[in-house]
């Protein structure tokens, strides 16, 4: 079956079990319950058609009432649960439902027994509804649902744990009633006391949401101090930055991240995080894990980078890890990464619902770029990162379809003027403008103009309704475009032609007039700035603007009228819903009574759960009403946009006559002209026959003139001869002294290196010299060894002969021949040694004189050149003396 089919069947189901509440109907409603689920019911809710809110308003009733089976209700629940799969969804069911309210009743009726499934699947779309949305105290059963939430948190069960921990979060953040409802309770102290020995728990998620419920307790208090001091907030940001890095489901990602949100608001914590001597390492890590996490956990993380942004003291060093070069790549990766080159990725992602992360990214290089163009140079780093990013964020502009719808044009609109944005701020700095102005051109501005325009002025009542979001929005990124145009009309091509253009066309006039008549301050600046360039035009519509202003004001005025009617009406309730809502009240009066008569008959009926049907029927009633209160309202504004429409069509029909009475007088004047032209036809004519004479006599002086004029050329023409000697001569000139001046400065080059080798030589031979010296040296100590040996010799002799003289005294003698000899085998060795110094010391001697030989040789050619250029030099000076 399809959607329609189901939801009819279910209609009809509802009414028969609300008639007759027996197992079959039950079992019946049950099964169309579990098919409907079975089916797609994506933007069921949002679709806007009337049947599936009614059925789900009957789910409502039927889930809230506590005669409804459980295995009715968790059915029930589950459809609800997956109706609330987008924003959109969560969005309705709490404004016009109060599903909130509903599902606390009904974990109320069932406190007795927590771990109970239903209990656990109405707490989690509990959670999933609450989260970032705000829950008024005085909602019913709000008071009892936080009482059953802080008992069961202080059970020993984690199944019930988690589950209650995550939805006290989400009602504690950011609302001081329910805060203060939980501090006025007498368990406070033994909660807290849970609190703290939860944070030593094994699971993360607990001791996240553990932390998110102190910091909204008691982060302004003195237990708040103690907890979150300059120790143990250290161990929360290496808590967060690793489940974000390392990742522990998306769940705890998220509210990690708003647990530091949360702690950034708090200025002592923002310094000890600018303190933080890990934080840049943290944050590279973050940004390189961006580009692989899913939409919904990028979006987080992004929210947790501009949350770093709005710090003073973090944003410049954000900044300066999203702009650092790219490194290098090591021996084993593929390649270098750059901590932005996430941000870039996630600019033009494919990925299905990458659309907000998109527009985080682009706020956020917003804010750091703004940041970095303040300082007094720019760095290379920050012009590399600009000119990598420009042909991405140049591509988002691209692929808008008209045709898809008002989804995709405020989606497309939303998307050029955060780009846009992006550009005027890079546009704020004289290198990061040139870089701009090189990837954008005038063709791609006029395009972006002309979609937004024509958008602007369709076919739908939105987009010319002054109150319309979606006009609102064309009309920021349409005049966010202008600007630009403005800021480049003097370094792009054809950008002011095409600025002044688009300012002439007529329909800028709604856009304009939008933004003259805005309630914020950057929207009304930015019109003005464009009708200060526009009033420059002759051809401006500054009257239809005017009238186009008084029109919007007007129906500004009707909307506060209105909106004052609207808070009287909700003042006084109708008499009817007095009357059903009395009637009411005293039968429930009357079965209260009947009941407390009858309880000896009736013991198994309870009073509280009377008391419980009749409050969601009167929730139910007063859902009504709401629904009612806004069909009333989108009524009013059918009637204010009626209204507009009128006065717009009593503004074209004034101009039209307007434009009649000035071509009727136009036709006038052009009549008048026309006689004024045949009078002056008629002296026209005399003036011709009178100028033929004249003609003839011109004619005549025309000859003489050419005879003059042919004379005139021959002498031009040798005037012109003689001036382009003249020049040829002056550029022989200039070439000869433009080579006399590069000679001159090859000359002194030349001459500086004669004068470096000349004190080279010198130093050669000084060096030279010493070594001379040594080698004399080396010499007369070999001599004075020579000398030595041969006394040895001769003493020697002397003995031989005493030892043939003396045969007695040679025992005697022999050791101290042998001592001699071996002082000779030293004096020999002492020689040898010597002699091989000295023939290394001639080798050295004449290697240093054939390197002398060489450089004297380079010096003659060198001096030799010098001569040849002194005499080019000479030569050349002569031949320009002669030439002049």
């Amino acid at each position: 079956m399809d959607m329609t089919t189901c939801l009819k069947s279910l209609m009809l189901a509802m009414r028969q079990y609300g008639d007759a509440r027996t197992a079959q109907n039950a079992t019946q409603l049950q099964k169309l319950v579990k098919e409907v689920s079975a089916l797609k019911c994506d933007q069921l809710l949002s679709s806007g058609q009337l049947m599936p809110r009614e059925c789900v308003r009957g789910l409502v009733e039927l889930a809230g009432n506590p005669d409804t089976s459980p295995t009715l209700t968790s059915s029930v629940v589950s459809l609800l649960a997956q109706l609330a799969c987008d924003d959109a969804g969560l969005e309705i069911l709490n404004s016009r439902y109060n599903l909130s309210s509903t599902l606390a009743s009904v974990v109320h009726c069932r406190r007795a027994s927590p771990e109970e499934p239903l209990v656990l699947q109405c707490l989690q779309l509990l959670q999933k509804l609450t989260y970032n949305t705000r829950v008024f105290q005085s909602s019913n059963y709000i008071h009892e649902l936080v009482a059953f939430l802080m008992t069961n948190i202080q059970s020993h069960s984690d199944d019930i744990i988690v589950p209650c921990l995550g939805l006290l979060v989400n009602l504690c953040r950011d609302n001081r009633s329910v805060q203060r409802h939980v501090k006025s309770l007498d368990n406070v102290k033994s909660f807290y006391r849970t609190l703290l020995d939860f944070l030593e728990h094994n699971s993360l998620t607990v001791v996240v949401f553990t932390l998110s419920v102190l910091a909204s307790l008691t982060l302004n208090e003195k237990v708040g101090e103690k907890l979150f001091d300059a120790t143990n907030i250290i161990q929360t940001f290496q808590l967060v930055f690793n489940i974000i890095v390392n990742g522990d489901g998306t769940l705890t990602l998220k509210y990690s991240v708003d647990l530091l949100v949360d702690l950034l608001k708090n200025a002592k914590i923002a310094e000890y995080l600018t303190r933080y001597q890990h934080f840049s390492i943290c944050v590279s890590k973050v940004l390189g894990v961006l580009q692989s996490k899913d939409p919904d956990s990028a979006a987080k993380v992004l929210e947790l980078l501009l949350a770093m942004c709005s710090v003073g003291g973090l944003r410049p060093l954000l900044g300066q890890v999203v702009f650092r070069p790219v490194a290098p790549p090591k021996p084993g990766q593929q390649g270098g990464g750059s901590p932005g080159v996430a941000l870039v990725l996630w600019l033009s992602s494919p990925v299905e619902g990458a659309e907000a992360c998109t527009l985080q990214a682009l706020q956020l290089l917003n804010e750091l770029l703004e940041e970095a163009l303040e300082a007094d140079s720019v760095s290379e780093c920050v012009l590399s990162f600009v000119g990598g990013l420009l042909p991405p964020l140049l591509g988002l502009l691209s692929g808008f379809d008209p045709s898809l719808g008002d989804a995709h044009l405020r989606k497309h609109c939303h998307r050029v003027a955060h780009v846009t944005s992006l550009l005027l701020t890079l546009c704020a700095e004289d290198s990061t403008r040139s870089l701009v102005s090189r990837q954008v051109s005038a063709q791609l501005a006029l395009s972006q103009v002309e979609a937004l325009l024509s958008c602007c002025h369709g076919n739908s009542p939105l987009a010319c309704s002054p109150g319309g979001d979606l006009s609102q929005v064309c009309a920021d990124a349409l005049l966010k475009t202008l600007e630009l145009m403005s800021k480049l009309r003097h370094q792009v091509k054809d950008m002011e032609s095409s600025f002044y253009r688009m300012l002439q066309d007529q329909r800028m006039v709604t856009p304009l007039s939008l933004a003259l008549t805005s309630h914020h301050r950057e929207r009304v600046q930015s019109g003005l700035s464009l009708l200060f360039e526009a009033t420059l035009i002759p051809d401006f519509p500054s009257l239809v603007l005017g009238e186009s202003m008084a029109a919007n004001n007007a129906y500004h005025l009707r909307e506060a009228e209105l909106s004052v009617k609207r808070v009287a009406v909700q003042d006084v309730p109708p008499s009817s819903t007095l009357d059903c809502s009395s009637r009411s009240i005293h039968s429930l009066v009357d079965r209260i009574q009947n009941g407390l008569e009858l309880q000896e008959n009736l013991k198994d009926c309870h009073v509280s759960q009377i008391i419980d049907v009749y409050e969601q029927k009167l929730s139910a009633l007063a859902s009504k009403e709401g629904c009612l209160r806004d069909l009333l309202e989108a009524k009013a504004l059918a009637l204010s946009q009626a209204d507009r429409l009128i006065a717009q069509y009593l503004l074209e029909r004034a101009q039209a006559e307007a434009e009649a009475c000035e071509l009727g007088s136009l036709l006038k004047g052009a009549e008048r002209r026309c006689e004024d032209l045949q009078g002056e036809l008629a002296n026209q004519v005399l003036e011709a026959e009178l100028s033929k004479a004249d003609i003839k006599e011109l004619l005549q002086h025309n000859g003489r003139l050419q005879q003059d004029s042919e004379s005139h050329q021959v002498l031009k023409g040798g005037y012109n001869a003689l001036l382009n000697r003249f020049n040829e001569s002056e550029r022989l000139l200039k070439e000869l002294q433009a080579a006399h001046v590069a000679l001159t400065k090859q000359s002194d080059a030349l001459r500086r290196h004669h004068q470096a080798l000349q004190e080279q030589h010198q130093k050669t031979a000084s060096g030279l010299q010493e070594k001379e010296e040594e080698v004399r040296g080396l010499r007369s100590d070999l001599q004075q060894r020579d000398s030595d040996l041969a006394g040895l010799h001769a003493d020697l002799r002397a003995q031989q002969e005493k030892l043939q003289e003396k045969d007695g005294e040679r025992r005697d003698l022999e050791e101290t021949v042998d001592v001699l000899r071996k002082e000779l085998n030293k004096t020999e060795q002492a020689r040898k040694e010597a002699s091989i110094k000295a023939s290394s010391l001639e080798v050295k001697r004449s290697q240093m004189e054939a390197r002398l030989k060489q450089k004297e040789d380079e010096l003659s050619k060198h001096s030799s050149m010098i001569a040849m250029i002194h005499s080019l030099s000479a030569e050349a000076k002569s031949d320009v003396n002669l030439s002049l």
